[in-house]
């Protein structure tokens, strides 16, 4: 299976350890005088070796891995004592791996480990919640579905008549080639380090997957002078991993700004919902805006949040 993964430059590796003791779950070693992945099966992808090491030898990939094992990662951790299984759990919490840290607890609590786990608990069933909602129509007021086939209007099928001698004019008229303005890569949110470089003191703009596709002047308009993110909080999986990235943007990357493009679909409400949860777990505020656009692109309102 393709998953995150950790990658480690060994040109760079000086082979400090600094990170060994930062993966709790022993995925990393020092041999032969360099940090090396000894098992994809306990890497966890969530990258938090990368900011202990001093030459910036890791980073994260999607590659072929062996599953992650979450139980068999709790297997180490308990032979390591309590300081060690809480600072895993506590790795868990803090990048939003709710479903991981279930299968922790539980595996804790079948082998009967004797540890206070109340604060874990309690943020494992308020996460649900949290996530849960976004697509709750009874409890979420702002997002509500219609009856339109399957039941959201994001999936109504419509066909645009297109004005083929306007575009035509347009063609002929243009005489510069059109740049991309996109300033890093990679895009997608399940994929960006929130500590990454390109996030420091950065003005971001998070973007619904729609959005570039309905707009035809998305990147001088919007994309130009920003670090982009791309996400659909319909069909994108493990949103709350989405909170943890923004909340890290906000709190450690120290963005100067958000601004979140969202498409008119109820649906798409979901992606200002998880900015706000963010925000409001971020130890510091940041400027955020919305701005939602129409199915046939264009800019139907805008609002300080």
């Amino acid at each position: 299976m393709k998953r995150d993964i950790v990658l480690i430059d060994e040109e760079k590796c000086n082979g400090c350890g600094q990170c060994v003791p930062n993966c709790h779950e022993g995925a990393l070693l020092i041999i032969d005088g360099k940090a090396r992945l000894v098992s994809d099966l306990f890497c966890d992808g969530l990258g938090a070796c990368i900011g202990h090491c001093p030459e910036g030898a890791i980073s994260i990939v999607n590659r072929e891995a062996e599953p992650y094992n979450e139980r068999k990662v709790m297997q180490i951790m308990v032979s390591k004592g309590e300081n060690t299984i809480k600072a895993h759990l506590q790795h868990l919490k803090d990048h939003g791996e709710i479903e991981l840290l279930n299968q922790g607890i539980d595996y804790l609590n079948n082998n009967k480990v004797k540890i206070d786990l109340s604060e874990f608990v309690e943020e494992m069933v308020t996460a649900k919640e949290m996530v849960g909602e976004l697509f709750d129509s009874k409890s979420q007021p702002g997002i509500h579905h219609s009856d339109h086939e399957c039941g959201c209007q994001g999936s109504k099928a419509m066909q645009f008549d297109i004005d083929m001698d306007q575009i035509e004019k347009a063609e002929k008229s243009a005489t510069i080639e059109v740049k991309s303005e996109l300033r890093q890569w990679p895009v997608q949110l399940h994929l960006l380090n929130p500590q990454a470089s390109y996030f420091r003191n950065a003005d971001v703009i998070l973007t619904a997957d729609c959005v570039a596709y309905s707009m035809g002047d998305f990147h001088r308009k919007y994309l130009k002078g920003h670090t982009h993110a791309i996400a659909c909080p319909k069909l994108d999986s493990n949103l709350e991993s989405y909170i943890a990235k923004l909340t890290s943007m906000i709190s450690d990357a120290n963005i100067y700004s958000l601004t979140i493009l969202r498409m008119e679909v109820p649906c798409c409400g979901g992606l200002v919902q998880m900015a706000q949860m963010a925000a409001n777990s971020a130890n510091r505020k940041v400027p955020m805006k919305e701005l939602v656009v129409g199915i046939k692109g264009d800019l139907l309102s805008e609002r300080i949040l």
